[in-house]
């Protein structure tokens, strides 16, 4: 029983950083890019 728990307690947090990670990318964030246009001059398309 304690490890449905821990697994779905694990689940439950992948499955908000995917949502989290979806998110960013429809509104036009990345990992390489940060929304922060000063430091990359435009290159990434921000």
């Amino acid at each position: 029983m304690g490890t449905f728990l821990v697994g779905a307690v694990i689940l439950c947090a992948v499955a908000l950083a995917a949502r989290s990670l979806i998110k960013d990318r429809k509104n036009g964030k990345s990992i390489q890019c940060g929304g922060d246009c000063g430091h990359c001059g435009g290159h990434c398309g921000c």
